[in-house]
């Protein structure tokens, strides 16, 4: 291929093209250059799930099939993958896809907006699981909305479709994707606006370090949003995305190693081998498409007061390590963030990987969420919690809180009343008292200071009833 062009499968079809700005969205190449109006732009934020589409990529010896938001994913992050849009689902013969056929026979489209959106997450799901449950569909569905149906006719297609099959063919998938595949590093972009994908790490470091003042790109989920709601011009990007080591998630004996580039997607899964009572938080982060795109270490790197995974990293120990050229060293994370947006990274140093103890026994590792809508809503509030016992005395106890002050970090004065002391509700109702000499919350659209105090104050009286198995249900059991 032509040096600085990108090339990748398009419905089937090898898509070869030059990119002048590296920040133009797979949105706009779609509807714009390859007049592919059936993708829709709804909000243009990654929130309403019209943009819905599929990319395909290789994953070991088979095929993965995810979806994304077209409207903040940047053209040439498509790079050697294949990338599929509701005009792509048709038969071979022209026929309808058995998911957009459920979706005709159940009437699950009235003004038809937001429906390429909803067939493409439905056909993700059909892809992945052929027998899904009212959960699964509901999960799937989290990053999609509609203001006419009310949902119903839409899961009564996603519980019909599997009935019928389709023409997939994975090694003819797998043959595309060997086909449009990038031996090296891509490098592509016009006079000041890079674009940069290095292979391993090496390069990555070595690019970062004569580019200090790049934007380090992961799932573009956040710095998607400058571009298409800021209108920021980004200038030269280093995409994380194609590094080969901080693409790996590796186990020691005592610890969990992610790469800072491994999708949510991905990390969670592995996050919760660990830590089970983690699932109520991860299953309400996001959406799919959020989570496909989204990457952990760019997460932690954003350094948002509302990123949800940051309060259940910090109390479990996690450590970030940190990498400037060849030389690394590791930080805990409840030392990362100095202030709001403000971290302890140096110039040209960057997240390579996140380290996560293992669960000892008998730890209780717990995280809450609380948001105005159950799914795919930015937490007013983000709690989490480990208790370690001995007997009926707290041996030692975490918490961190997000949201409530311009940084995530763990809740001192509350540990130190907890610590030590018998696990009753006195305790707890001390240490409540003690997250008013923590946290001095903020007021926004999400919720007041005020509320938000006792928000976290309650939440953590569910964690002490919890433990007390005095609430046997969570949030999935009423939250929809």
């Amino acid at each position: 291929m032509a040096a600085g062009t990108i090339r990748f499968v398009l419905n089937g079809e090898v898509v070869e093209t030059g990119v002048a700005d590296p920040t133009r969205t797979v949105l706009q190449f779609l509807r714009e250059d390859r007049r592919l109006t059936g993708t829709k732009e709804g909000c243009a934020e990654g929130d309403c799930g019209a943009c819905t589409v599929v990319v395909v990529d290789r994953s070991g010896d088979d095929v993965e099939v995810r979806t994304i938001n077209s409207c903040i994913r940047f053209l040439p992050t498509l790079d050697g993958k294949e990338l599929i849009t509701v005009e792509g689902l048709r038969g071979a013969d022209g026929a309808l896809h058995p998911v957009q056929q459920a979706m005709v026979d159940e009437h699950g489209s009235q003004c038809g907006f937001c429906t390429p959106g909803f067939v493409m997450s439905l056909y993700a799901l059909y892809r992945d699981n052929p027998a899904p449950t009212r959960r699964d569909i509901d999960d799937a569905l989290s990053g999609n909305l509609c203001r006419c149906t009310g949902y119903r006719p839409i899961i009564d297609a996603a519980q019909k479709m599997a009935a019928r099959d389709d023409d997939w063919d994975a090694a003819a998938h797998r043959k595309a994707l060997q086909d449009v595949g990038r031996d090296g590093s891509l490098e592509t972009g016009r006079g000041d606006d890079r674009f940069f994908a290095p292979r391993d790490i090496g390069t990555f470091a070595k690019l970062y370090g004569k580019h200090q003042d790049a934007t380090v790109l992961a799932g573009g989920t956040d710095i998607g949003l400058w571009v298409t709601k800021q209108h920021r011009n980004l200038g030269t990007v280093i995409y994380t995305g194609n590094v080969a080591e901080m693409l790996e998630i590796a186990k020691t004996d005592t610890h969990l190693e992610i790469g800072a580039a491994v999708t949510l997607t991905d990390a969670i899964p592995a996050l919760l081998g660990e830590y089970p009572g983690l699932a109520e938080m991860f299953e309400r982060y996001g959406s799919p498409p959020s989570r496909n795109a989204g990457t952990l270490g760019g997460n932690i790197a954003n350094g948002s007061p509302i990123g949800d995974s940051m309060p259940a990293l910090m109390v479990i120990g996690a450590t970030l390590v940190l990498q400037r050229g060849f030389s690394e060293r590791e930080l805990p994370l409840d030392a990362f963030y100095h202030d709001y947006r403000v971290d302890d990274l140096k110039p040209g140093e960057f997240i390579a990987r996140i380290r996560v103890p293992k669960a000892e026994d008998g730890d209780i590792v717990s995280s809450q969420k609380w948001s105005k809508r159950f799914d795919q809503d930015i937490s007013a509030v983000c709690t989490a919690y480990r208790l370690r016992l001995d007997g009926d005395e707290v041996a030692d106890f975490r918490m961190a809180c997000g949201g409530l002050a311009p940084t995530i970090r763990r809740a001192s004065q509350c540990e130190a009343a907890v610590t030590g002391k018998t696990w009753d509700e006195d305790t707890i109702e001390t240490a409540c008292n003690s997250l008013e000499r923590d946290f001095t919350p903020i007021t926004d659209m999400r919720a007041s200071a005020e509320f938000r105090l006792v928000a976290v104050q309650n939440l953590l009286r569910r964690f002490w009833l919890e433990t007390q198995g005095e609430i046997d249900t969570t949030v999935y059991g009423y939250g929809r």
